[in-house]
């Protein structure tokens, strides 16, 4: 099995597309990407040259990841959603050197039209809702919504609102699962059995 490229893309020489990949309509991969299997990046897509994605990884269209952005293993990045990496972009002033890391961590869920401002990290198995603003670090399996955007709940590995506090102490099981979540503090594990 090979990665697949549309005629109307363009992937540049050096980058790096891995086993199983679907590259759609209108997407441009820059030659310093390097981008892992079972990817599927939709229609107008962009993604620039030092972007790295892991595996498994859905980006649906119309979304552009620019430079210093990594997205792990399994992160979707819903329709029309922002990355930046300048923190106070001037068109007059160069601010390349200036670039901030941007880290969407393994599981993760973008909504659409969410924005995610440079140099946050969102945790593991987090879910930002559609049109919401990251503008600071994300925990782990937190829900985030608004403008700017707070944690209003915690979500399951496999997308389902969890019944628990923002803080305090409980547990919840996931209603698809049967996984169980234990909160302690302002803090979300999943349970090993």
């Amino acid at each position: 099995m090979t990665h697949t490229v549309h005629p109307t893309a363009i992937v540049d020489e050096g980058a790096q597309i891995g086993e199983g990949t679907h590259i759609w309509h209108w997407v441009h991969v820059c030659g310093g990407a390097k981008i892992g299997e079972r990817c599927s990046l939709g229609q107008n897509v962009f993604v620039g040259n030092k972007v790295t994605i892991g595996n498994n990884v859905k980006i649906q269209n119309n979304v552009s990841v620019y430079d210093n952005v990594t997205l792990e293993d399994d992160v979707f990045c819903g329709p029309s959603m922002v990355f930046t990496n300048v923190y106070n972009p001037r068109s007059a002033v160069s601010r390349k050197d200036e670039y901030r890391n941007t880290l969407i961590k393994r599981g993760a869920t973008l909504g659409a039209n969410c924005t995610i401002v440079c140099g946050v990290s969102i945790g593991e198995y987090a879910f930002v809702g559609a049109g919401a603003v990251i503008n600071r670090d994300v925990k782990p399996y937190a829900l985030m919504a608004g403008v700017p955007a707070k944690q209003i709940g915690w979500m399951s590995q496999n997308g389902e609102r969890l019944e628990l506090p923002v803080t305090g102490e409980a547990q919840a099981t996931c209603a698809s699962t049967g996984q169980k979540y234990t909160l302690k503090g302002n803090e979300v594990n999943l349970l090993e059995e």
